[in-house]
């Protein structure tokens, strides 16, 4: 007899909840580093801050409006 468990839903909330989290304090950590590489007048790191800004940025902003938050439906 096997047990039934319910839809994984839930697990998959909770994960893309982490992931939000993650990416949310990469984002926030890439804006720091704009700022500081501004401060600097570094020409590569400023390029590179935006680059992860960029991308950390949409990827965070997307799964929100992807998952929802919080997540689990």
């Amino acid at each position: 007899m096997y047990i039934r468990y319910p839809k994984r839903t839930l697990m998959k909330g909770v994960i893309y909840m982490g992931l939000v989290i993650i990416t949310a304090l990469v984002s926030l950590l890439a804006l720091f580093a704009v700022v500081s590489t501004f401060k600097n007048k570094n020409l590569m790191g400023i390029f590179f801050s935006l680059a992860t800004l960029g991308v950390f940025g949409w990827f965070t902003i997307m799964t929100v409006l992807h998952s929802g938050y919080p997540g689990g439906h």
